[in-house]
């Protein structure tokens, strides 16, 4: 099998990135032949290159024709299949909200298959207009090789963790926090605004009890075994336990599972529900259920789907596909590198020109730079 996977940025460690970067390892390593273009590098696209992953800035550098893209965001997408005109894809939507203009869904007649993460992802792919029977829910992976059980958990907390890219002192630190200072908890945080990015987060994830998280780095932190409370910055959710596991799976482990609020009262209520067997149980079944082994055994199943169907179809007029021209794909290239410039401030950097400039200041800059205007 030949992928093309596509990503608009590889730069900082966030949950699309590190899924690209899990997905083209696991097909180089299965001997598939897997490709990943993306308009911004950084250290996960370095770390493929070391791997004999190409990474690519155009579709044109690719070394083989594709047999079918995997695709993530609009601009990049579209490029890519404009460019291999006779290839399928499928689209894999990350985030419930559409954020930036990139992230909004192609809607393509190559794209034979719609996947989000979430329950909420799936819903707005069809809100989109994404055909309804077939876009589906495929849920999020973890890496069991990378990510280790921990030694067993201690009978009573005693480290705790926030563990997640938002975490600073204006979102949900400061209530988490106050929260551990009252359960008399250790509190440690790893994240891009705290200034604590962490290249390896399975070598530390076992060194502490809770975990508050949400979405993957939950996901990686039940794997590890600690005991895990849902929490960000949109709210406080429960909790991970055995019987609300399968419930809570459909929804990532995400924003709508966040449904109390933010407030330290609503997670001392979560913390006092640690139990040492519950958060093992927690562990071994997604472990059984989330793999990465798994879930790329599904996805070459739905690109071997995919073809078979595609092989079937009338060949498509390509007048009737959507495309992008020259100054489209120039003005969202312009938005990827302002984007990546943002990225590379660092936390201090960031916070002096909200300073200097104020928030409304930077919002306007983000409409009009990030969202590709």
């Amino acid at each position: 099998m030949r992928v093309l996977i596509t990503n608009f940025y590889m730069g900082n460690r966030s949950g699309t990135v590190l899924y690209v970067r899990d997905l083209a390892l696991e097909l180089k390593r299965r001997g598939h032949s897997a490709a990943v273009y993306t308009w911004q590098r950084g250290a996960v696209s370095a770390e493929l290159e070391a791997a004999g992953v190409q990474v690519i800035g155009t579709p044109r550098a690719c070394r083989f024709s594709p047999d079918i893209v995997h695709a993530h965001h609009y601009p990049i997408t579209l490029d890519a299949l404009q460019r291999f005109s006779a290839t399928p894809g499928i689209f894999v939507c990350h985030d419930h909200l559409p954020t930036w203009a990139w992230d909004r869904s192609p809607n393509h007649p190559r794209i034979r298959r719609y996947f989000g993460v979430s329950a909420l992802c799936v819903e707005r792919l069809r809100s989109e207009g994404a055909p309804a029977d077939r876009t589906l829910l495929l849920p999020n992976f973890v890496d069991t090789a990378r990510f280790r059980p921990r030694p067993p958990l201690p009978p009573h907390p005693r480290r705790a963790l926030v563990f997640s890219n938002y975490a600073d002192t204006r979102t949900h630190l400061p209530v988490v926090s106050e929260a551990c200072r009252r359960a008399g908890l250790d509190l440690d945080v790893i994240g891009e605004r705290a200034g604590r990015s962490s290249i390896r987060p399975e070598e530390v994830l076992g060194q502490y009890d809770i975990v508050f998280a949400k979405a993957r780095a939950a996901i990686e932190a039940m794997a590890v075994g600690a005991a895990v409370v849902l929490c960000d910055y949109d709210g406080v959710g429960p909790m991970v336990t055995v019987e609300g596991l399968d419930g809570l799976r459909p929804l990532n482990f995400g924003f709508e599972a966040l449904q109390e609020p933010l407030h330290p009262d609503s997670l001392l209520r979560q913390i006092a529900r640690y139990d040492v067997k519950d958060a093992a149980a927690v562990r071994d079944r997604i472990r059984a259920t989330a793999g990465l082994d798994g879930a790329i055994d599904r996805l070459i199943r739905i690109y071997e789907e995919v073809l078979e169907e595609y092989s079937r179809l009338p060949p498509a007029a390509a007048r009737s596909e959507p495309r992008l021209g020259l100054a489209s794909l120039a003005r969202y290239y312009v938005s990827a590198k302002a984007f990546a410039r943002w990225q590379e401030l660092s936390p201090r950097q960031k916070k002096v020109l909200f300073a200097c400039l104020g928030a409304e200041a930077i919002k306007t800059w983000g409409r009009t730079r990030l969202q590709g205007r």
